[in-house]
């Protein structure tokens, strides 16, 4: 069967299928390793509002490294943000960026953390 008459009797089903133009790459990630597409085809087919991805193409494994690894990008703390911890609660500068980086860059947590007990 041709691939026109595949796609009309598709879509009198319900079904539409579209090619995705200028796909260079795919990229699937999990939490250990990606999967990279190379010279991807991809198709997209719309039954009924659910969309589903058809990819075709090289595929190639490679592990996660680093910041992609789930370790996340380091945080950046601003140094108004530190000048805050610092003049409520009178620590130092060094204690107030570590107490910002343990509490995830969260002003009134890393307060907390420097408050007397």
């Amino acid at each position: 069967m041709s691939p026109k008459k595949m796609k009309g009797m598709l879509k009198s089903m319900g079904i539409d299928i579209d090619e995705l133009e200028g796909v260079i790459e795919v990229v699937i990630r999990m939490p250990d390793k990606e999967i990279v597409i190379q010279n991807a085809s991809v198709a997209i087919m719309d039954a009924h509002g659910q969309r589903s991805y058809q990819i075709s193409g090289d595929a190639t494994e490679r592990p996660l490294s680093g910041v992609e690894a789930n370790e996340g990008p380091e945080l950046e703390i601003p140094e108004s943000d530190v000048d805050l911890v610092v003049a409520q609660t009178g620590a130092n500068h060094e204690d107030a960026r570590a107490a910002l980086l343990e509490a995830k860059g969260d002003l009134a947590a890393a307060i907390l953390l420097l408050a007397p007990k």
